[in-house]
């Protein structure tokens, strides 16, 4: 019986010893690392501290940067600015197609009145079909510019986001390289 009260006893202060033993881990800041902002996991192979993480974090990104010649803040920036160039290219081409109509009724509705005043002395019918004609010409003309330039609009943007993500891979590959030189076991 006093046995098992002392393993009891033992039990209910042991909690309370260990724990205050124990360090506490740092609470977490809610702040991403600088690695973790570039979508890169870096874990300390050699027991460093965060601050030292930090430090070794921000050498890495200054050597990559002078190695690369890509900064993936000015990179990102620069992406944002030909999103929106995209984006006012699709919205030009949309309204280049705008108004073909009108533009086709007016060169048909001439065609029609010369012809119809050649043909058969009626100038007026001549210029009303020639008018519908116009129209419907303009039209497929517009849509046909106007998909001409939204699929110009749509390549460029792909190039670019390409040409954005060999940069980025590059950067990340020379990021990588130094961190690992710091005994850091990197994955992104």
């Amino acid at each position: 019986m006093e046995r098992m009260a002392l393993i009891v006893s033992l039990m209910l202060a042991l909690p309370a010893g260990g724990a205050a033993a124990q360090t506490t881990p740092a609470a977490p800041t809610g702040q991403k690392t600088l690695a973790a902002t570039l979508g890169i996991s870096m874990f300390p192979s050699d027991g460093q501290k965060p601050e030292q993480q930090s430090k070794d974090e921000s050498e890495c990104y200054t050597w990559a940067v002078q190695n690369t010649g890509t900064d993936p803040f000015a990179l990102a920036k620069k992406t944002e600015e030909q999103k929106a160039q995209a984006e006012a290219a699709q919205k030009q081409a949309a309204q280049a197609g705008k108004g073909a109509g009108a533009k086709g009724a007016v060169k048909g509705a001439a065609t029609g009145a010369l012809i119809g005043e050649i043909a058969s002395d009626d100038a007026g019918e001549g210029a009303a079909y020639g008018a519908a004609a116009g129209v419907i010409a303009g039209r497929r003309k517009g849509k046909a510019a106007q998909k001409q330039a939204q699929q110009q609009a749509q390549g460029q943007s792909e190039q670019a986001a390409k040409a954005t993500e060999e940069q980025m891979a590059g950067f990340r590959k020379a990021f990588s390289a130094c961190a690992e030189a710091k005994k850091y076991v990197v994955k992104f």
